[in-house]
């Protein structure tokens, strides 16, 4: 009986014992956070687009003749007032001599009834006659020199020249629907791209309420097919005036230098066109935004007491890697970017700057000076 009292005396007290041990506490979990800055911040947006040339020229005869001479090579440039064809002059230059000769005879007859007017030999209407068939006969010297003229067709402008349509021995027509050649000017160049009539909206509007300036001289950066960059700078030269009914964009037009000749008509580019400055930029990394059931950007912010607290953002384009924050968040505060799996709101946390190491956990056991040596 003594010893079935010591056993049981013994084991209430191990119990007894064990009952108030106190409970292990978890520690908060360790985050890393950003904290928010205010500055400026230049507002660029990329946008898909094609090179256009700067000026086209589409080289058409305006005389009807045979083709005598091609005087240019194909695929090189050529210089405004550079000849390009010449067609057979010699019916042209028959018609205007016939025209002069005919214009030296009304002019001789003129002058002479002029004389003839002063000394009243002959009525004012004779004079009249002879002076109009003068003017006539100069109209046609004139349309048939400038005919003569068009038999050599030179090149209103100055760029690159493409094939040309027709051999040495063709027969070309006025005005004909098909071009002979053209002629494209490609330095500079243009850059057309569309943009959200949108978000072109809100530009305008956030530049109106001194929330975003603008200078008027948006640069443009472009990035080739190959992803490359494209070594020189483009200015923004207008907006369109009117919306696409079908696309919802409206057409914006760069013009960029293309001394090298890098850049030809057609190809597909990417434009980051920066079009303002929000002087009082806030900026959110994206790895910390998450989205509500309604689909609202939110982020969890470390108080002063290092509680987690869930906050709403209202956010505009994106810009890098970051959100620009338009409301919800100010400089000074903390937002979770790491360890967001672990982290519920309302919660304690344990804040580190992101980036860091998380530190180690009280009485852990300090890490060997030689984890390779046994």
């Amino acid at each position: 009986m003594s010893r079935l009292f010591l056993f049981a005396l013994a084991s209430s007290l191990v119990l007894a014992g064990c009952g108030e041990a106190p409970q292990q506490q978890m520690p908060p979990p360790s985050v890393g956070v950003v904290t928010i800055k205010q500055t400026p911040v230049a507002l660029t947006t990329e946008l898909p687009g094609r090179t256009s040339p700067f000026a086209v020229s589409e080289i058409r005869p305006q005389i009807t003749g045979i083709v005598k001479a091609r005087l240019f090579v194909e695929g090189s440039s050529v210089k405004a007032g550079q000849a390009l064809y010449q067609i057979d002059p010699a019916p042209y230059e028959a018609a205007y001599a016939a025209a002069a000769a005919t214009l030296a005879s009304a002019k001789t007859r003129a002058d002479r009834y002029a004389i003839l007017l002063k000394e009243n030999a002959i009525a004012p209407q004779t004079n009249d006659d002879a002076r109009a068939t003068y003017l006539q006969a100069k109209a046609q010297a004139d349309a048939a020199r400038i005919n003569l003229n068009y038999t050599r067709i030179t090149s209103p402008i100055s760029g690159r020249i493409g094939a040309s349509s027709v051999t040495v021995g063709a027969l070309v027509t006025a005005q004909q629907p098909t071009a002979l050649t053209t002629v494209s000017t490609l330095d500079p160049i243009y850059v057309d791209v569309d943009q959200s009539s949108s978000e072109l909206v809100a530009l305008r509007r956030a530049a109106q309420a001194g929330n975003v300036s603008a200078d008027g001289t948006a640069v443009v950066k472009l990035k080739l097919e190959d992803g490359s960059d494209y070594a020189h700078e483009g200015k923004l030269q207008f907006t369109d005036v009117t919306v696409d009914p079908s696309t919802g964009a409206v057409r914006l037009r760069a013009i960029f230098p293309n001394p090298e000749g890098l850049l030809l008509p057609g190809l597909y580019v990417r434009a980051t066109v920066t079009q303002g400055t929000d002087p009082h930029g806030i900026l959110a990394p994206q790895q910390g935004v998450s989205r509500n059931a309604k689909g609202e950007p939110t982020v969890l912010v470390v108080d002063e007491k290092n509680f987690a607290r869930l906050r709403v953002l209202k956010t505009g384009r994106s810009i890098g890697g970051d959100w620009q924050v338009l409301d919800g968040l100010k400089p000074g505060e903390r937002i979770i970017v790491e360890g967001l799996q672990r982290v519920q709101p309302d919660m304690p946390v344990a804040p580190r700057p992101a980036g860091s190491k998380p530190a180690a956990p009280a009485g852990a056991p300090a890490a060997p000076a030689n984890p390779t040596a046994h």
